[in-house]
């Protein structure tokens, strides 16, 4: 295939270009005037009604990036006297104030996800809502639908339940800065950062979550479900220009909050389906490429069996970390590719859609995100109408629409911020043609062969001398053309 011509990025506006593919995705990237005159018509943020328990004396706190605003979810944990931990998730009541069927819900239906570009969010909720009145902000009450999971010292789930809940977030935390004081204090007695010592007891408490996060976790890959460590590049820009691309690396912070967050839809999906109501699961099926996961893991001398076995992948993957941790986010990211894509599927009572593979969990939904995902918003309704004992708000046909479209969008929305990502590592890159470059091959199929860089970790198509290239393959290219405007980068094998 001969290489695309080279534009050069002179005047490439990194957030034009960004609307630019957020519309040629299918995405409305503004809210139209109905939507506006709703979000203009609110007052404040939802009122408690009576039916919701005040915990607001709880010591909550949230852990997201530190540029965060859209605030979908609060921590906290209690000791028990038997040494289990009660681990209280509260998740933003997002329904209150976004009915069914009205025009910010229309059009949250419509676009299903927020997609976040790196320098510009286009969210999937007005602002006014996910970032302030829907948003669990530090030292605002809010609404919320708490989930309580009750850990045992072994790992094991004792019980789990669901309610409605008054909440107060009394601490906005940070995943870096959590992250590296957690990291830290496994040598030795290490003071926390300030926005955990100003709150008392707090220090303590996000101690206690990190133990119960911990045997969570232990029980999970106990039963298989894989450890992965995929290196995210974001783009920074200043004044609409990109200046950097910024790696972002799994910490005991991230680890903590995601342990939370699928045992929490774990509980949600296994609680609808103790009240006989249907829902929408996520699902990770088996991977189709299997056999080449098995190559892959030959060509590192061990050996997985001929059928798909999590446990026995687990494994390998843990042994890889153990051995080489630098490379460990390369052969992660051959796996992902490998295993491919989640989707949304319906799930009716006493039937079986499928579990996630990766999870190694047979009964998982997404229902932590209701600000950012029109699925866990879908959830959070079908909660709230089991928990008054009302009709379910939607039939078992919309559920299954609606499980459709959101894999499609969101399998769009991955695809803006893939392209995105190119564009701006294509920015970068525009002044290296001709330079060669260490990659990992992470695509191949009729549509091309694609490989990631190590350094810097950009994705670009091999367009020459790509026969015989595999996902997981370790190869050499050479920058041949770039054009920043597309989000092109072209390579051939060097």
């Amino acid at each position: 295939m001969p290489a695309r011509s080279h534009v050069r990025p002179d005047h490439v506006d990194f957030v034009q270009t960004a609307r630019r593919v957020l519309e040629e995705n299918g995405f409305d990237p503004d809210f139209d005037d109905a939507v506006q005159a709703q979000v203009a018509s609110l007052r404040g943020a939802a009122l408690p009604d009576g039916k919701a328990r005040d915990l607001r004396g709880l010591l909550w706190s949230s852990i997201d990036n530190a540029e965060s605003r859209d605030l979908d979810q609060v921590e906290v944990a209690e000791e028990q006297p038997d040494g289990a931990i009660k681990i209280l998730i509260g998740v933003a009541d997002v329904d209150v104030l976004v009915p069914k069927g009205c025009p910010a819900d229309t059009r949250a239906q419509r676009n299903s996800t927020s997609v976040y570009t790196g320098v510009a969010v286009f969210p999937m909720l007005p602002e006014r809502l996910s970032t302030d009145l829907t948003s669990l902000n530090d030292g605002a009450d809010r609404l919320a639908v708490v989930v309580e999971n009750v850990v045992t010292p072994s790992g094991d789930i004792e019980r789990f339940d669901v309610y409605r809940a008054v909440v107060r977030n009394k601490a906005k935390l940070a995943y870096d800065e959590v992250g590296a004081w957690l990291e830290n204090t496994k040598a030795g007695t290490v003071q926390p950062p300030a926005s955990v010592a100003e709150t008392p007891g707090l220090a303590a408490q996000i101690k206690l979550q990190r133990e119960a996060s911990q045997r969570l976790k232990a029980e999970r890959e106990r039963n298989g479900a894989l450890e992965l460590e995929t290196i995210e590049a974001t783009p920074v820009a200043k004044d609409g220009r990109v200046v950097d691309l910024k790696l972002t690396h799994k910490t005991v912070a991230r680890d903590l909050i995601e342990d939370f967050m699928i045992a929490t839809n774990v509980a949600i999906a296994k609680w609808l389906e103790a009240k006989g109501r249907s829902g929408i699961r996520r699902v990770v099926r088996e991977p189709e490429r299997w056999a080449r996961i098995v190559d892959v893991a030959r060509q590192y001398g061990a050996t997985l069996p001929s059928a798909p076995d999590s446990l026995a992948l687990a494994r390998f993957l843990a042994a890889r970390r153990a051995a080489d941790p630098e490379r460990f986010p390369d052969l992660s990211l051959s796996i992902v590719k490998l295993m491919g894509p989640g989707e949304y599927a319906l799930d009716l009572p006493g039937q079986d859609p499928g579990g996630h593979f990766g999870l190694a969990a047979h009964d998982y939904s997404h229902a932590t995100a209701p600000n950012r995902r029109y699925a866990d918003l879908v959830t959070q309704r079908l909660v709230k109408a089991a928990l008054a004992g009302a009709a379910a708000p939607y039939t078992d046909a919309e559920l299954g629409e609606l499980a459709r479209h959101c894999t499609e969008r969101e399998d769009a929305a991955r695809k803006v911020e893939r392209t995105m990502r190119k564009v701006a590592a294509a920015l970068m890159l525009a002044d290296q043609i001709g330079t060669t470059f260490d990659a990992i091959v992470t695509g191949e199929s009729a549509k091309g062969t694609y490989v990631r860089l190590f350094h810097p970790p950009a994705e670009a198509r091999v367009v020459r001398g790509e026969q015989g290239m595999d996902v997981g393959d370790r190869v050499h290219v050479r920058l041949i053309g770039t054009d920043a405007n597309k989000g092109w980068i072209d390579m051939e094998r060097a």
